[in-house]
């Protein structure tokens, strides 16, 4: 493998470093979850069944854009078809993020979407965040089931498994994962009241015309 570039070393420690906050933040424990990012025609992703304590910039595996690793190389994620899949046909975003966070994944195996009962749910780019269909770990099969269901959005959740989340970057995936868990846990609480309060598709459409004029502009 040819010595990375300037470039490259900062992502592959851009890697590390959101792998390790998600284990801090609670979203992922152990060696679960994994994370990409674009580079070039191809990605960076974590390697497989290694806790982020012991990760470091070289266990970070590169994949090229015919898919293939090269020799002496640790193995990649389980689930890279699943990151690379997405990469390839969301030419928008640039880093994934999977993690299996409480909530999130509560949900998942009860197979429920998260319904707008709080407005930040737009955080994620439509009015409800989907489950896919339930397929096995680490298969091509599981990787069209994400696909296909999580569209023009940024995150989804996964049937029986967690949740996965897209950005422009990695700190971008990071909190768009972070919205999802926070989501999730909001919908759980308000299930254990009650029939939720869910927001209407006129009330959501004027929550997102509300947020092209948030925050700052330059």
């Amino acid at each position: 493998m040819t010595a990375p570039t300037a470039d490259e070393s900062k992502l592959r420690a851009d890697l590390v470093r959101i792998m390790r906050k998600m284990a801090a933040s609670g979203l992922n424990k152990g060696a679960s979850g994994n994370a990409s990012v674009r580079l070039g025609d191809g990605m960076l992703i974590t390697p497989s069944g290694v806790v982020p304590d012991l990760m470091d910039e070289e266990s970070i595996v590169r994949i090229a854009a015919d898919g293939s690793t090269a020799p002496g190389a640790r193995r990649p994620s389980s689930e890279w078809e699943m990151h690379w899949h997405i990469l390839q046909r969301r030419e928008d975003i640039d880093a994934v993020v999977h993690c299996h966070s409480r909530y999130a994944t509560i949900l998942a195996c009860c197979r429920r979407p998260i319904e707008p009962v709080h407005y930040m749910v737009s955080v994620t780019g439509g009015a409800e965040v989907p489950v896919a269909p339930y397929q096995i770990f680490g298969t091509p099969e599981l990787a069209t089931s994400v696909v296909g269901t999580i569209g023009k959005r940024l995150a989804c959740l996964m049937a029986n498994h967690g949740q996965i989340a897209l950005g422009h970057t990695l700190d971008h995936a990071f909190a768009v994962a972070e919205e999802v868990e926070e989501q999730a846990a909001v919908y759980y609480g308000a299930t254990l009241l009650g029939s939720p309060h869910v927001l209407t598709e006129s009330q959501m459409a004027d929550i997102f015309r509300r947020f092209e004029d948030y925050g700052q502009k330059r």
